[in-house]
């Protein structure tokens, strides 16, 4: 009985300990997720439940082993996190500050993106690569970026600072910094060279094409009227 007891102390010291040092060496990643999700309530619900942080840390252990060689044990490691979280980053990635993945399943970032910070991911995105080429083959994503659930981001371009990413939309093109894309393939709106809010509904980002498509009809309804 003694025993068992001891054992649960111990084992409860290790799990605040391993709550200590996640608080610690991922408060700015804890709190980007706080800032960004309305329903996030707690640090605690944040560390235990939230499988993009859980990523994020299997991440950054992988990371470190991939970048002294070990390729086979980070990528096992990447793989046990795609298991437990539903979220495959591969080792090689690098990825900046306060990156966070929201709900998160079925996000898929490859070998050689780059990821700068306060991005944010939705379900389904992919940053993926074109083609079995070597070298830099998947894309560089800017500061303050927004990538829509399901968009698909694919082959060596770039996507500049403050720019968000609609859902659904397919990127293959460089996109140039404060723009927003929507649309397959996806085309770009310039937002007048403004940053744009991190709040912004990334389902409803309005279609220019399709705006002017509507304009013209209009403008035809009223010429048929007169």
């Amino acid at each position: 009985m003694v025993c068992a007891i001891n054992i649960i102390i111990i084992l409860a010291i290790l799990v605040a300990v391993k709550l200590a040092l996640i608080s610690i060496f991922f408060y700015s990643d804890i709190r980007a997720a706080q800032k960004r999700d309305p329903a996030a309530k707690s640090f605690l619900e944040i560390i235990l439940l939230y499988q993009g942080l859980h990523a994020l840390i299997y991440y950054r252990i992988a990371n470190a082993l991939y970048r002294v060689h070990l390729f086979f044990l980070a990528r096992a490691l990447s793989q046990l996190a795609r298991l437990v979280t539903g979220i495959e980053i591969h080792p090689g990635a690098r990825i900046g500050k306060r990156f966070f993945v929201d709900h998160g399943m079925g996000v898929v970032i490859g070998e050689t993106t780059i990821i700068g910070d306060d991005v944010l991911l939705y379900q389904g995105a992919t940053l993926g690569g074109t083609g079995i080429v070597k070298g830099k083959r998947h894309p560089t994503i800017g500061n303050n970026v927004v990538i829509g659930a399901g968009a698909k981001v694919l082959g060596n371009i770039t996507i500049g600072d403050n720019s968000y990413i609609g859902a659904n939309a397919v990127v293959v093109k460089d996109v140039p910094a404060n723009s927003t894309v929507v649309g397959v393939p996806g085309r770009i709106t310039k937002q007048d060279g403004k940053k744009m809010d991190v709040s912004l509904d990334h389902a409803r980002i309005l279609d220019p094409i399709m705006q002017t498509i509507e304009e013209l009809q209009d403008r035809v309804k009223d010429l048929e009227k007169k």
